[in-house]
């Protein structure tokens, strides 16, 4: 009696449309989950050749069996919408245009490529014609410009605003009050303010994944440092010509030891910076 053979990740090219309704996705770290007609939806694609010419077991998948796409991963997300219904929704003051065709072109979607273009030639223009008035206003005040003291820093050119950096600590005090706390050191230091303020002051140092769609005149508290040294956000500040106004901090026991009877506390520190 001839025993079935077993099933192996060679198929014909019958079974390549095997794909689970249900498909996830890596896309340079970002996972995402769709239905497997939305891969196939735009016939020519490079998802559509993926996912329909193509052996499942012949793309690369990552230690948990998502299939693994080498791309950048936040504007996915508007290459996926785009092949849902066929329209592009953009975020206002979208910054990316010119990343986002870059990737349509990628994926094989001459159509997304299209629907771009105006906005990217928008932009350009835009661009344009913030150089030639900044021209003309230097022109226009250069005697004023000529008139600043020589040790002037520029700093007084700058926007006025408020930045507020938070962060979360804990420490231990023994029973005897005089006994030195132990602190264990920052976790992670937060930024409260305008979106134009922080990226001025931190720059790369700023971390923007949890809020990454605000344009820079809006605010934002879900920004927050790479580093976790307050001392280092200290000198950033004052080199940007912003000193503190204001602090605040509270504590709260959260656990005691019940062999040394010492006490954890955690507290929440804020510091308000202004530059007039």
């Amino acid at each position: 009696m001839a025993m079935p053979e077993k099933s192996s990740c060679t198929k014909s090219s019958k079974d390549f449309s095997h794909f689970p309704e249900i498909v996830e996705l890596n896309v340079g770290g970002q996972v995402y989950i769709t239905r497997y007609p939305t891969l196939v939806s735009v016939p020519g694609s490079l998802l559509w050749e993926m996912f329909s010419e193509k052996n499942p077991c012949s793309l690369i998948q990552d230690n948990k069996g998502r299939f693994f796409v080498d791309r950048d991963g936040f504007l996915f997300r508007y290459v996926l919408d785009y092949m849902r219904d066929r329209k592009l929704v953009l975020p206002d003051h979208f910054p990316e245009c010119g990343r986002l065709q870059r990737e349509a072109e990628y994926f094989k979607l001459p159509e997304l490529v299209k629907m771009l273009a105006p906005k990217i030639n928008m932009i350009n223009s835009v661009a344009n014609d913030l150089c030639q008035s900044d021209l003309e206003e230097l022109s226009t005040n250069i005697d004023i410009a000529c008139n600043l003291s020589s040790t002037n820093t520029g700093s007084d050119l700058k926007k006025a605003g408020f930045i507020t950096i938070g962060y979360r600590g804990s420490y231990t005090l023994g029973r005897d009050s005089q006994t030195d706390a132990k602190f264990r050191r920052v976790a992670r230091i937060m930024v409260c303010g305008k979106i134009s303020l922080a990226k001025e002051v931190f720059g790369d140092t700023l971390n923007e994944s949890r809020d990454p769609d605000r344009p820079p005149e809006r605010y934002t508290s879900r920004y927050y440092l790479k580093f976790n040294f307050l001392e280092q956000a200290f000198d950033k500040l004052a080199d940007a010509g912003f000193h503190m106004v204001a602090c605040n901090s509270t504590g709260t026991c959260t656990i005691t030891h019940d062999q040394t009877d010492d006490k954890i506390w955690t507290s929440y520190t804020e510091y308000v910076f202004c530059r007039e």
